[in-house]
């Protein structure tokens, strides 16, 4: 695939200045084309830094996690490495088990896609590659997408749950995996249905973190119910909601969406299924799911429910242990939706 200099991606109009009201940092990217001798014909961001304030990557640290500085303390997880690493990891734990696809709506006819909370920008990246018709675009709080990128993908700081000011529609909406992460999901929702042109398609997917056993091997009393027992209630005190899998499509349909379709899948946690497709899936969410004991309480715990580091760490060994072991057959849920704005 030959490979040009990236043109901006302006989802606001030119006369918008670069702080629109809802305080939004986007991405200018202005580099010359790779040279032919090149390692990657991807598209440096070199030039990323002349619309970031410093103030946009001088991240607070709390107990040893690093967290997004916009809009400070808004989303619960950290933005560090080891997250980074772990978001990659589910994000081909989730591939492999939608059968190895980015996403599920019935639409392959775009040009202009929006995906929400892209975190570390893999899934854009990867639709980049996959239709180089379009243009991509993902936002998010933190600006720590990778240094080379597809020429028609772009990245912008942003949060989601502010007001959008597009001045284009977009004809895919793309979000997933927003687990304590917003505050008011209608909202967000109808927000996805304004900027989409009539006809255009929506797909969220996202979870249910209360993990069960269809065999019984999951005991409310183990160290691993307590915690998610306790993450769901220090989520909710954070006003985020920790489980928004089961009522996307409520919330969908209320938006004004037709068309939609609601799949759920079993994601195991651990290689016990005997399916070679469900053994690897577990494999991958047993990796990610070690990682995201700190990642997901640290902040909530010691802010919400008042703990100490040493007691949030104590436990999250305590679940890591479990989560190795073998005499559990747990599992969660993961919820897909897609919809379609009317055509009129």
């Amino acid at each position: 695939m030959r490979r040009h200099p990236c043109t901006p991606f302006s989802p606001l109009s030119p006369l918008t200045p670069p702080f629109a009201d809802r305080s939004t940092v986007r991405s200018s990217r202005t580099t010359a084309p790779p040279s032919p001798t090149s390692p990657t014909s991807y598209e440096s961001r070199d030039s990323f830094t002349t619309s970031c304030t410093s103030s946009i990557t001088r991240y607070p640290f709390e107990n040893g996690r690093r967290y997004h500085a916009f809009k400070s303390g808004s989303y619960p997880l950290p933005n560090d490495e080891l997250e980074q690493e772990r978001l990659n990891v589910m994000h081909h734990m989730l591939k492999k088990a939608l059968n190895d696809r980015l996403f599920l709506a019935p639409t392959q006819h775009f040009q202009r896609v929006l995906d929400i909370g892209t975190g570390t920008g893999i899934w854009s990246q990867e639709m980049g590659d996959l239709y180089p018709q379009a243009e991509i675009l993902g936002n998010d709080l933190s600006p720590v997408q990778p240094s080379w990128v597809p020429p028609n993908v772009r990245f912008e700081v942003d949060d989601l749950e502010s007001r959008w000011a597009y001045s284009a529609p977009f004809d895919f909406v793309f979000s997933r995996c927003l687990t304590c992460a917003v505050s008011n999901w209608p909202r967000l929702v109808r927000q996805a249905y304004t900027n989409l042109r009539p006809g255009g398609w929506v797909e969220f997917q996202d979870c249910d973190i209360k993990f069960y056993a269809e065999d019984g091997s999951y005991h409310q009393d183990s160290y691993t119910a307590q915690f998610m027992n306790l993450l769901i209630q220090a989520a909710r005190g954070a006003g985020k909601d920790p489980c928004p899998g089961p009522k996307l499509e409520r919330w969908i349909r209320e938006a004004g969406f037709e068309n939609v379709v609601h799949q759920q899948f079993k994601l195991p946690v651990g290689p016990w299924p005997k399916d070679e497709r469900q053994k690897e899936v577990g494999l991958f969410n047993l990796a990610q799911a070690v990682d995201s004991t700190e990642a997901f309480s640290m902040r909530l715990f010691t802010s919400v429910l008042g703990w100490q580091l040493e007691e949030v760490q104590v436990l999250c060994a305590k679940v890591r242990s479990e989560l190795k072991s073998k005499s559990s057959h747990r599992m969660f849920d993961y919820h897909v939706v897609y919809a379609q704005k009317p055509q009129y």
